[in-house]
This record gives C-alpha cells, structure tokens and sequence, in this order.
C-alpha cells in the first residue's frame, strides 16, 4: 500500500471518527507495511495499539479496504528505537508554544457570534462569555452540561477562541477528557509524570470537554483532581462540560463531584421551537451566500424546527443536506422536496410515543403509583407529576388536549392546557423541573 492510500484513509477516517479520537489516537500510528492482508503500524506505546485495536480497529480495516487494499487483520507494534528525550530546561516562551499545540485544534466556526441564544440556553451563554472576558476569576469551575447537540462544544471553543483573542499571552489548554487520560497513562508508561504534571499546572486556563469519561477511571480520577485543586490554588481558570450534572456522572468520586459543583454549574435545556427557528434561520443567512440561485418557500424552516426537535447536529445536518440536494437537481426548496429528501430523517425524528408510556414513565420517575396519578387526586405529590405528564404528551405526540384529558381521569381539555401551561412556566424558573423534564425526555425517545 501507497503512503497516498494511507493518506486517504487518515482523511476518511478523521471524518468517520471525529476531531478528538483522531487526533488523539489515529495520528499517532505510522504505517510500516501492508503484507498478506495484515496492516502493521508503528505505535508510541502497547496501550495506544491496543486501544486503537480494541476500538477503531474495525474502522480502519473498513476504510483500507475501500480504498481499494485487502485488508484482514490490523497488526501493532513499538519500535525498539527510543526517541531523544527533550532537555528539561525550556524558556517561557517555548513552553507556551508547547502548551498551545498540545491541546484539542478548535473549530474556527464555533465562536459567539455564530451561537444563537434563546431561553434553553441564554444562562449558559451569558457565564461563557463572562469567563470569556479574562480577567479576575469569578465561576470556578465553570461546569456545562446537557445533552447530545445543545452547544456545550459550541461555546467550550468559542470561549477559548475568545480568550486567546483578547489575551494571546495566556497559555489555555483546551482537550477533552479522552484526551487528558491518554496522555496521563502516556506519561505514566514512559515514566514522564514530572513533564505531565508540569504541563497542566502550567496553564492560565484549563478546559475539559466530556469529563463524564472519567468515570471509573481511578487512576486519571485521582490526578484530575490533583490538577485541579492545583489550578484553583493558583487561581487559574477552569472550565469543564459534561452530559450531565456532576452529581448523575456515573463512577465519579464523590471529592470530585463536590469540587465540580463549588463553582458556576450551568446547564443547557433541550431546545425550543423559537431557538431552533432561529438556528434554521442563521444557517440558511450563510447557505443563501453559497447558493444564491436556491430559493425557499415559505413553511420550510417552520416545518423542520417542528419536526427535529431532539439534536441540534441533526436539524443543522439536514438543512445541508437540503441546500446541497436542491442545487444539485436544481429545484427551488419547497415542502415537498424538503419531504421527499429528507424521508428518512423525518422517519427517525417520528419515534412514536404514546400517552400511556408517558404516563408510566413519569410515575416511575416520581416513586407514585399509576391509578394515583391519573386519579382525583389533587395533592402536589400527584398533580406536579401529573402536569409534567400531561406536558410531555402535549409536546410528544399528536393528540389533542381533550384526547389527552380523556386518558387523565376524564379530565377537561381546560384541565390539560392549565397544566401545561403552569409546566412550561415553571421549567424557566425552577432548575429540578427542567431537568426532570429533560431525563424523562431522554428516556422516551430511547
């Protein structure tokens, strides 16, 4: 095989795998030779090969063969040759040249003026931007959390594109947590903990992005969290983002947990159709500059902001996909071809979900019986839980509010639509409604 092959599959597989694992664990294999169908690469240390074996293996294979190699089985090895070990003495300045390339590359497109704000997320964007600014510390850490596609990412690399711009001297590490235990178990396998250590309590701002990865990670736990009392010591920023509150990170210890929640814990609500609107609207300003000649009817946007609602990425990737498809068959945007085209996404967004599973759902999540809370009850221990119910299936299927009273109790549609309007009242001021509303959510499109 060709070093242009490989130089191929580095491509497709960066596409496959995303920014981090490449970078992470995908850049550091050379390839030495393809021979009777096993590809041997030569590997910094046994843990990457075995890593990359164990979890991108199947992808590369996938990719050399489509490149046009016969390719059975992936083969790993670390060269006997030591590579020199730099001198120890650094200058400041080649020190923060060392830090700045050692971190995650940041997204040129993800700043704050291309992060469109509404309610979901006006809190989360207003602390990233205070932090933003520099200056003395406020919230810290500064803890991000919410689901799949939300903007954590967005404004983690917004604010560290925003702080290197206002203050170039500052060293800001930004990595993700995956990318934080490679190179943890990287230094303790060639016993270089004292540059490892060096390294992140040298930095004026420390971002982690998916700190729930270390859950269960004892080792990387317990010096996360030396790193970290270290940096607060010292009075150095840190930002961290996660997929859920600390509390719910699963196989965290507990040290760690209450020195995430010390600071600002901030999370990003599950959109709204105002805010995915909007996001439509911001991506078709940039789509209308590269296909002038495309048009869109009216209703388009309207009809895709309420139809994909659980994933940003989805939404965003669908609207490309539309322009890209309209220009090259050359048809105006309309309804229909917006259907036609994007069948199997809307298919996937149309996961059916019923009032009684609702029901069931809430009533677990709650601790209350089923007949309690669909009976005449009106103590709050059941009329909260029975709102939220009756919320979520005004938002989650297509049944109309006397429908949704009948299955109720027989209750009255005015009945339905005061509960779900005291629902979406509550979840802007009260934080516990808004993520019970956000895990039950998740559970039912599951």
């Amino acid at each position: 095989m060709t070093y242009d092959i490989w130089a191929k599959v580095l491509s497709a597989l960066e596409a496959a795998l995303g920014t981090n694992n490449f970078s992470n664990w995908i850049e550091p294999l050379e390839f030495a030779q393809l021979s009777g169908g096993v590809a041997t690469f030569d590997v910094p240390t046994n843990f990457i090969g075995n890593y990359v074996a164990q979890n991108f293996g199947d992808q590369i294979i996938y990719h050399m063969n489509k490149a046009g190699e016969e390719v059975q089985r992936l083969q790993f090895r670390v060269p006997s040759q030591t590579r020199p070990t730099p001198a120890k003495s650094k200058s400041a300045s080649k020190s923060a040249k060392s830090l700045q390339s050692s971190g995650a590359p940041l997204d040129a497109r993800f700043t704050f003026d291309t992060f469109v704000v509404g309610k979901p997320n006006e809190l989360a964007h207003a602390a990233a931007r205070r932090v933003a600014e520099g200056g003395p510390v406020t919230f810290n850490p500064l803890f991000l959390y919410g689901g799949v596609g939300l903007g954590k990412t967005h404004l983690m690399h917004a604010i560290a594109a925003e702080l290197k711009q206002r203050s170039p001297e500052l060293n800001v590490l930004y990595l993700s947590a995956e990318q934080f235990m490679y190179r943890f178990i990287t230094a303790l396998r060639e016993r270089k903990m004292m540059d490892f250590k060096q390294l992140f309590r040298s930095v004026d701002v420390l971002m982690v992005d998916d700190v729930q990865f270390i859950g269960g990670k004892d080792s990387t736990q317990e010096e996360f969290f030396h790193t970290f009392n270290a940096l607060v010591d010292g009075q150095k920023q840190i930002i961290i983002s996660a997929d859920r509150a600390p509390g719910e990170i699963k196989d965290l210890e507990e040290r760690i947990k209450s020195r995430l929640q010390c600071g600002l814990v901030v999370d990003l609500h599950p959109t709204d159709y105002e805010l995915r609107l909007g996001i439509l609207q911001s991506k078709v300003d940039v789509y209308s500059a590269q296909y002038p000649e495309l048009e869109i009817s009216t209703g388009v946007l309207e009809f895709l902001a309420h139809r994909i609602s659980t994933n940003v990425r989805v939404l965003e990737g669908a609207l490309t996909r539309l322009f890209a498809f309209a220009s090259l068959v050359g048809r105006e945007i309309t309804l229909e071809l917006t259907q036609d085209c994007l069948s199997d996404v809307l298919k996937a967004s149309d996961r059916k979900v019923t009032v009684e599973e609702i029901q069931r759902k809430v009533s677990e999540h709650y601790n209350i019986r089923l007949s309690d809370m669909i009976g005449p009850k009106r103590v709050r221990n059941y009329a909260r839980p029975r709102q939220i119910a009756m919320y979520l299936a005004k938002q989650m299927t297509s049944r109309s509010l006397p429908e949704i009273g009948r299955r109720f109790g027989g209750r009255d549609h005015t009945t339905v639509m005061h509960g779900v309007k005291r629902i979406e009242e509550l979840k802007a001021l009260d934080s516990q409604i808004a993520d019970d509303l956000e895990l039950l959510r998740r559970a039912l499109q599951e």
